[in-house]
Parts: structure tokens; C-alpha cells; sequence
């Protein structure tokens, strides 16, 4: 079993920053990619930014040059650092990590609990 545990989110006003941070734990073999994506009310999941295992980085165009995703491999974590934040960037934002489970050695996509992210004056 494999957890994931979300943080960082929060109400800022419009130019403002958040960063955001999602913490896998359990039996972890090895983690390829992780991401993050987002949900606005009455809108379908979207892609945020992953970012794989050797560091490579894909951004939505709605977020290039304003959010940057990185990862600790040591801590088994990914970050989201969000600037210039708009209100259009308002919605609950998920993390997504693909585990190599160290019990069945199978790839497995788990998300976490998701954390609301607010853009208001």
C-alpha cells in the first residue's frame, strides 16, 4: 500500500504564490513519474506539470513560466511552486505518482486526497 499526502494549499490574493507538496510513503520500489493536476467546479481533471524520474518537465500552457514542478527523490516527494497566481488557477489540485510497488513490482497510479487552491482578492 502506498500513501500520499497533500500540502500547501491555501487562499492568496491574484500575483500571489503558493507552493504545493505531495509525500508518498509506504512500499515504494521505485517512483517513475509524478505530476500534478487540477480540478475546477464543473470542469474535468486537467494536467498541471509532471515531471519524470530522470527530471524531465511538461507544463500545461495555461501554467509555463509561472509554475515550476521539482521532486526530492530522497523524500519520496514532489513540489508544485505556483507564482503570478491567477483566479483562473482556483480549483482542488491533485498529485499523481506512479509507484513501482515493492511487493508485486507492478506500476501502480495513485492520487492524493487533493487540496483546494484559491485565487481571490
Amino acid at each position: 500500500q502506498v500513501h500520499l499526502v497533500e500540502s500547501g494549499g491555501g487562499l492568496v490574493q491574484p500575483g500571489g504564490s503558493l507552493t504545493l507538496s505531495c509525500a508518498a510513503s509506504g512500499s515504494i520500489f521505485r517512483i517513475n513519474d509524478m505530476g500534478w493536476y487540477r480540478q475546477a467546479p464543473g470542469k474535468q481533471r486537467e494536467l498541471v506539470a509532471t515531471i519524470t524520474n530522470s527530471g524531465s518537465q511538461h507544463y500545461a500552457d495555461s501554467v509555463k513560466g509561472r509554475f515550476t514542478i521539482s521532486r526530492d527523490k530522497a523524500k519520496n516527494t514532489v513540489y508544485l511552486q505556483m507564482n503570478s497566481l491567477k483566479p483562473e488557477d482556483t480549483a482542488v489540485y491533485y498529485c499523481n505518482v506512479l509507484v513501482v510497488v515493492s511487493t508485486t513490482y507492478t506500476q501502480v497510479a495513485y492520487w492524493g486526497q487533493g487540496t483546494q487552491v484559491t485565487v481571490s482578492p
